[in-house]
């Protein structure tokens, strides 16, 4: 897939996976997370795949940074205080302004998915307008989705 071609449906990348120790911190009174820190795994493992050092110079050089567009996520089962999780993430391009990630979270030796998300991203300019990525960034992603 060339930084200029989208695939007109949805190819998935390859699932990337990320691992989140639960504190105590993260967790409500019971010792179970509370629902919006799953947001912040997500996240980190979404920063992860993209690299922090691509994003920081993304913004630095270009002015483009992403913003969650919308999100619909669904708690399956408790995560609790000591679990070490495995966030899992796939995405795909919707557009050259968008990207739709697939991500769940699976407690150890689990059979179904504690938490599953659907979670769009846009690019973003500095003045909060919409972007297009930048090629160079798409063929980057794009390695290993062929």
């Amino acid at each position: 897939m060339s930084a200029t071609t989208l695939p007109t449906t949805p190819h998935y990348s390859p699932e990337y996976r990320f691992n989140v120790q639960i504190y105590y911190e993260d967790t409500d009174f019971s010792g179970v997370v509370y629902h919006p820190n799953f947001l912040k795994y997500f996240e980190r493992a979404r920063e992860h795949v993209i690299g922090a050092e691509i994003l920081h110079n993304l913004w630095q050089q270009q002015q483009l940074g992403f913003a969650v567009y919308r999100t619909d996520m669904v708690c399956h089962d408790g995560v609790e205080f000591a679990d070490i999780v495995d966030v899992r993430t796939q995405f795909y391009f919707e557009s050259k302004f968008r990207t739709v990630w697939k991500q769940s979270i699976w407690r150890p030796n689990a059979t179904k998915a504690a938490v599953t998300a659907t979670i769009e991203m846009v690019c973003m300019n500095q003045k909060r307008q919409l972007a297009p990525m930048p090629p160079a960034l798409i063929t980057q992603l794009s390695a290993g989705m062929a």
